[in-house]
């Protein structure tokens, strides 16, 4: 099993590669992620990322976890599963407020209304709520704003073909799309994308995705956790029109 930091890694490097969050080193992300070894190194790197270290923080401590990079912790951010459910409504909005709230300015006050309606601190919220890019659908900016949204979430397909020399897979994938009021599913489409650092993908395999790079080989419960929390924030997002 991956430990927490490596976990870690290897979601939060596709867009860090990218340059979209998280520290410049990316060459020293992509080389704990590679040699599967962890350090004070790599933890020092997690905690540069400002936006998902401090939701780490905050769902350890709501489950009495000292470390913000146990698995657990790592995997109820990402994926999803009953860490969330402990972490109470009116924590999660004081965290919130006092972490972004000087960063949305006016936009504060339309991410507030989405948390007492059952916001948990899932990388989906963070994607469809906090992010200005669904309220940017809403003002008539579909491109790239659905391409943000899409990349950007934690989403899951299953494997097709996987080509190790290559380290790509093709994935089939249910991409978002946007009715003019509501986000939601595409029907499945295959999708190439970087095996990443996952190793020994076979077809049937399921697996989740971060900026079009294998993160994990996810089994039937996490799949289910994964798009539980994703649903759970599409349907936050899409009730209240002014979110996000």
């Amino acid at each position: 099993m991956t430990a927490g930091p490596l976990l870690f890694a290897r979601y939060a490097f596709p867009p860090n590669d990218r340059g979209l969050c998280g520290p410049d080193d990316h060459a020293a992300l992509r080389g704990y992620a590679a040699a599967g070894v962890t350090g004070p190194g790599l933890v020092r790197l997690a905690r540069g990322f400002a936006g998902a270290w401090p939701y780490l923080e905050l769902i350890a401590a709501a489950n009495g976890i000292a470390d913000p990079l146990d698995r657990r912790v790592v995997e109820a951010y990402w994926v999803g599963n009953s860490l969330l459910e402990s972490v109470r409504i009116s924590s999660c909005g004081a965290f919130l407020e006092e972490r972004f709230r000087g960063r949305a300015g006016r936009g504060w006050e339309k991410i507030a209304q989405v948390i007492p309606a059952g916001a948990v601190p899932h990388h989906s919220f963070h994607v469809f709520c906090v992010y200005p890019w669904t309220g940017l659908l809403r003002a008539g900016r579909a491109e790239p704003s659905l391409r943000v949204l899409d990349s950007c979430r934690i989403s899951w397909g299953q494997v097709i073909t996987a080509d190790p020399g290559a380290g790509t897979v093709l994935v089939m994938r249910r991409p978002l799309c946007w009715d003019g009021r509501e986000l939601g599913y595409g029907p499945p489409i295959p999708r190439a994308a970087a095996a990443g650092f996952v190793t020994g993908l076979r077809p049937g395999d399921w697996v989740s995705l971060h900026w079009d790079c294998v993160c994990d080989r996810l089994s039937r419960p996490q799949l289910l956790a994964l798009r539980r929390f994703t649903d759970r924030h599409l349907r936050l997002a899409s009730a209240t029109p002014s979110a996000a």
